[in-house]
């Protein structure tokens, strides 16, 4: 069984391409096998863009575990005047979220390897994620807490969280790493949540 949350994916190739529509702006996006939520946008993800977009206008983002582009190149989409990176440890979603950068002829992002935030060396004004549930509790938390680090001075975590899946110790954790959470939003047993680096 080939995991989303690994390098490299032993699962035979079988691209899809799916729609991404949100305000005025339409992605076309190629998916695979061996990539979180192939057969569509999933809801969380699409949820937590849309909070995002009508809560902050960025400059620099920073998307963790970006799967084949979805966050992050809406996010660049509707501000070309923002970089955001994406970070994936999966390298066929790394490959589909070039691709899909440059078939949606969108420039303003920069793609790169990381497991979790290990590679990351810049400073953001926000970091999103919908993190890899299935990676564990460990992984999950790693992620929140190494955020905080690369974080400006009053810049925002923003989580996309399930409350089945680990919401409430995730929320914990951030508020206590950060000194504060916030609940943007609820819908369908998934939670956004904020907090802002003090």
């Amino acid at each position: 069984m080939s995991h989303y949350y690994s390098e490299e994916q032993t699962v035979a190739s079988n691209e899809n391409i799916i729609g991404f529509n949100m305000g005025n702006h339409n992605l076309k996006l190629t998916t695979d096998a061996g990539v979180f939520s192939k057969g569509g946008v999933d809801f969380g993800s699409n949820l937590l863009v849309k909070t995002f977009l009508e809560d902050a206008g960025p400059k620099r983002v920073l998307d963790v575990g970006c799967g084949y582009g979805t966050m992050g190149l809406m996010v660049a989409k509707h501000h070309p005047e923002a970089l955001i990176h994406m970070v994936d440890v999966n390298e066929r979603a790394l490959g589909l979220a070039e691709r899909n950068a440059l078939s949606n002829d969108i420039r303003n992002v920069k793609i790169y390897k990381s497991d979790g935030l290990n590679e990351v060396t810049e400073k953001f004004d926000t970091v999103l994620t919908n993190p890899p549930i299935r990676a564990g509790k460990e992984v999950v938390h790693r992620i929140l807490e190494d955020s905080l680090k690369a974080l400006d001075e009053s810049g925002a975590l923003y989580v996309v969280i399930q409350k089945k899946q680990g919401m409430p110790s995730a929320k914990k954790k951030m508020e206590n790493d950060f000194g504060n959470v916030t609940v943007l939003k609820k819908d369908k047993g998934y939670y956004i949540l904020k907090s802002v680096k003090g």
